[in-house]
């Protein structure tokens, strides 16, 4: 495998930014593509930092994109600051078919992440499913785009989801749950979700796979002994990459 970085000005976002991109050594493509979002507290580096991605994707004609999302949650901020839904959507995808072999077509990509982004790659992949085949979202932060923090978490934190979904996000276009209702039943992406079992997400994740079971949507959901850290994550993405080749790679 070769890992680069691209630098590159984000006409979404107004500013300079990066991604590392995992290209595969063998074949011509077109190659099928995985987007893989960091969480709230890291940038596009952190994966290959922390992970051995590179590692368990080197026999796959794969390209793997880990684009960086700031703090942004993958979501276009309503006060009119950061627009990073669509620096994902148009910036980042729209380079990477430009200037890559890419297979171009919704079972050519796949979309996944942690924390944040698992949260992002959720929203993503139900609000753009024509764009996405599968999503593979580990130790999700479901309650983002569903409800403001309550008063017993940091101020910042409530200041940030503040900005970025409004007061009162609930029903809207960045909740999990209304877009889980809306969805077009033709259009499902593949959909894999997985959280520790002393996370203290557990129990957002419990609620939403809940949901989907009521909503009589198909996807995979599995808990693992473990916390939210990245020995969790540097097992757990490998069961992620098997699920989402059987899609991807066919």
């Amino acid at each position: 495998m070769s890992l680069c970085v691209v630098r590159y000005r984000s006409e979404a976002l107004q500013m300079a930014t990066s991604m590392h991109i995992i290209l595969p050594d063998k074949g011509e493509g077109p190659f099928p593509v995985f987007y893989l979002l960091h969480g709230l507290s890291d940038d596009d580096s952190i994966w290959e930092r922390r992970t051995r991605i590179e590692w368990f994707v080197r026999d796959l004609p794969l390209i793997v994109v880990m684009p960086n999302g700031n703090r942004g949650f993958y979501t276009d901020a309503v006060n009119g600051g950061p627009a990073h839904e669509k620096h994902i959507i148009q910036d980042v995808i729209g380079w990477v078919d430009k200037f890559l072999p890419t297979r171009r077509d919704r079972k050519g990509r796949a979309i996944g992440g942690l924390s944040m982004g698992g949260y992002g790659a959720l929203k993503l992949g139900l609000k753009y499913p024509h764009l996405f085949g599968a999503v593979d979202a580990h130790s999700s932060a479901i309650f983002a785009g569903h409800a403001v923090p309550t008063p017993d978490r940091p101020p910042e934190l409530r200041r940030l989801f503040l900005d970025i979904f409004g007061p009162d996000p609930a029903g809207g276009e960045n909740d999990l749950y209304a877009l889980a209702e809306r969805i077009d039943r033709a259009m499902l992406p593949a959909m894999r979700m997985d959280c520790g079992t002393e996370d203290h997400l557990i129990d957002h994740n419990r609620a939403f796979h809940a949901h989907l079971q009521a909503l009589g949507i198909p996807h995979e959901y599995a808990e693992f002994p473990g916390i939210h850290d990245w020995d969790f994550w540097n097992e757990h993405i490998q069961d992620g990459l098997r699920f989402l080749w059987q899609v991807i790679g066919s």
